[in-house]
């Protein structure tokens, strides 16, 4: 399916302020976003999202770039991995953590091999976890508000990979130098 890659001109009017975040945000228009603006909605809901998970969670940055990640990655998303790739370098992010995740082995840590199970339990059983998996979670020092949290990271995430998934968005130039497949997938 093709979708048009927005700039300020050709964007809907209630996404141009939006895009200009962006362009100020990033000095370009991530890809995503170009795509996201044709329904301003949700390129506004993704940017409050991002800025919420990113900037008011309780989460560090390691801990934040594991959430991200994993959803990345079990969804395979080609565009978000890359991203977060670069993402996670500029937060100054352990590269051990980031291959970890991108290659799905084992993080150098117990406490974030935890949230990066938790997280994937989240997603693969969309919520429905079971007591065991809470229990583990919370064992590794997690709280009850960072369950809620991982569910803003996931929402965010959703967004990003579905319109990813449906847009084939074009990896953006200055994240071309992470690009990512899935162990055992064949590019589409």
């Amino acid at each position: 399916m093709t979708f048009e890659l927005h700039d300020l001109e050709t964007a809907p009017e209630a996404s141009r302020p939006l895009l200009e975040a962006s362009q100020k945000a990033f000095g370009r228009i991530p890809g995503l976003h170009a795509v996201m603006a044709e329904a301003p909605a949700l390129l506004q809901a993704y940017q409050t999202a991002h800025k919420l998970f990113a900037e008011q969670t309780s989460f560090d940055k390691d801990e934040l770039t594991v959430v991200w990640q994993t959803i990345n990655v079990e969804h395979a998303c080609h565009y978000c991995v890359p991203a977060h790739t670069g993402i996670a370098r500029m937060m100054k992010v352990d590269d051990a953590i980031t291959e970890a995740l991108r290659n799905e082995t084992p993080l150098p840590n117990a406490r974030l091999e935890a949230l990066r199970s938790f997280t994937l339990a989240m997603v693969r059983q969309r919520g429905m976890v079971d007591d065991a998996t809470v229990a583990a979670f919370f064992e590794a020092g997690f709280t009850r508000r960072q369950i809620l949290e991982v569910i803003l990271g996931v929402s965010q995430k959703v967004m990003s990979n579905y319109t990813n998934h449906l847009a084939q968005t074009p990896v953006d130039a200055p994240m071309q130098a992470y690009l990512w497949e899935k162990a055992g997938q064949s590019a589409a």
